[in-house]
């Protein structure tokens, strides 16, 4: 079964994707990392809270139409807890693989957060910040979040500020939202590459240090 990190992509996008990767490299000795990844986190508690919102309406409403002929009194609480478990455990198991379910139980300030920690660790586990003028920078793109997240290296931040980022944040955020995300990061590459080649221009012996594309 493909991940949601796979499914985002066809495989003419990844391979436009790629392309757009390399030209933007042949103009500038930077090296561009675009990641696409299915989620940042578990987030285990989304779940939790997701099974209890689905739980606890039903199992109330239908405790007393349980309870009532048995003439259990004070001790319907079991009734209760039989339902709600009856309800919850298989809401939570719903919740925890399928991502438009999960995301309703999700906050910004939590996304966010997860996300740049998620972007600031691939960064370090795909090793860009080894390239030899420190000019190594991700795209990251965290598909359940619906987040884009972009991180340059000390050469890189020594010489644009890390502001300028958003406006490529900005429109691969907007192409996924119009469904052309291969597209969209195509072009939001391409324009990395504009950017990155003033300050770091090509040179005769600049090798590729990086991969192309990332999917996890």
């Amino acid at each position: 079964m493909q991940t949601l990190a796979q499914r985002f992509l066809t495989a003419a996008e990844r391979q436009r994707i790629s392309e757009a990767t390399r030209q933007a490299e042949a103009l500038t000795s930077g090296e561009i990392v675009p990641m696409v990844v299915s989620a940042s986190h578990d987030y285990p508690l989304a779940a939790i809270v997701g099974a209890v919102v689905f739980a606890l309406p039903p199992a109330l409403a239908l405790t007393p139409f349980i309870a009532a002929p048995l003439w259990l009194g004070h001790q319907d609480t079991w009734i209760f807890l039989a339902l709600f478990c009856l309800f919850a455990l298989p809401a939570h198991a719903l919740i925890r693989r399928t991502p438009a379910l999960k995301r309703w139980f999700l906050n910004a300030d939590q996304i966010d957060e997860e996300v740049r920690e998620a972007a600031v660790t691939a960064f370090f586990n795909e090793r860009l910040y080894r390239t030899r003028q420190e000019n190594g920078i991700l795209i990251f793109i965290s598909v359940l979040e619906h987040r884009v997240w972009v991180l340059a290296d000390n050469g890189i931040n020594s010489r644009i500020r890390p502001e300028q980022w958003q406006e490529i944040v900005d429109h691969i955020t907007s192409g996924i939202k119009e469904k052309r995300q291969g597209e969209a990061i195509g072009e939001a590459i391409a324009r990395v590459g504009e950017i990155l080649r003033d300050h770091f221009p090509i040179t005769a012996d600049d090798p590729n240090e990086l991969h192309d594309l990332i999917i996890r």
